[in-house]
């Protein structure tokens, strides 16, 4: 019976050592947040916004970096900003933001979107960015942040239940509509 109870005594003690080393991982532990601190120049327009310098594994968070076509997007914004004085913009996919950000020196109200809420995150982090007055943005007042998922009606509703005035310019680089959700998006935006 002594020899029994040892046996019971020394498993309880293994199975409290195996579960000190057990190890729990959330998704936390996948997500890469290692955001840097970067400048942008687009003409004479300078942005610092935080971002990731490479891409994560995950393809629902591939708005953490800046990709090619917001650059390229931004270069002809910047040449061309007259079009954008005193409009009203929403951007699809914003990511980081470095576009809706960019807009925001010209227009008079930019709404910046993106599904993911990290992704939402770091945006709503570099539009505060954007706010500080040493910045010099006069019209960061006028740039907000809204979760938009493609296809969902309530988004989309909530959107347009914030901004009645709709938005002059649909702005997006580097992002995929589904052709089932174009024609529902369109039509409400």
């Amino acid at each position: 019976m002594e020899r029994i109870r040892n046996q019971e005594q020394n498993r309880h003690e293994e199975e409290e050592d195996d579960d000190d080393d057990t190890i729990s991982l959330d998704e936390a532990f996948f997500i890469n947040d290692n955001y840097q601190l970067t400048d942008f120049t687009f003409g004479s327009q300078e942005i610092q916004l935080f971002c990731l310098h490479t891409a994560s594994t995950d393809f629902d968070l591939t708005g953490q970096v800046v990709w090619p076509g917001a650059i390229l997007l931004n270069e002809y914004l910047s040449k061309n900003s007259e079009i954008l004085q005193g409009c009203t913009v929403i951007e699809l996919g914003s990511g980081v933001g470095i576009t809706g950000i960019l807009c925001s020196r010209f227009c008079q109200k930019v709404v910046l979107t993106d599904h993911n809420e990290e992704v939402l995150k770091i945006l709503k982090k570099n539009i505060e960015l954007h706010s500080i007055p040493e910045n010099n943005c006069p019209t960061s007042d006028g740039l907000v942040a809204e979760k938009l998922e493609w296809g969902n009606s309530d988004h989309i509703n909530g959107i347009l239940q914030n901004h009645p005035g709709g938005f002059d310019f649909i702005l997006g680089a580097d992002i995929y509509i589904h052709s089932a959700y174009y024609l529902t998006f369109i039509r409400k935006i």
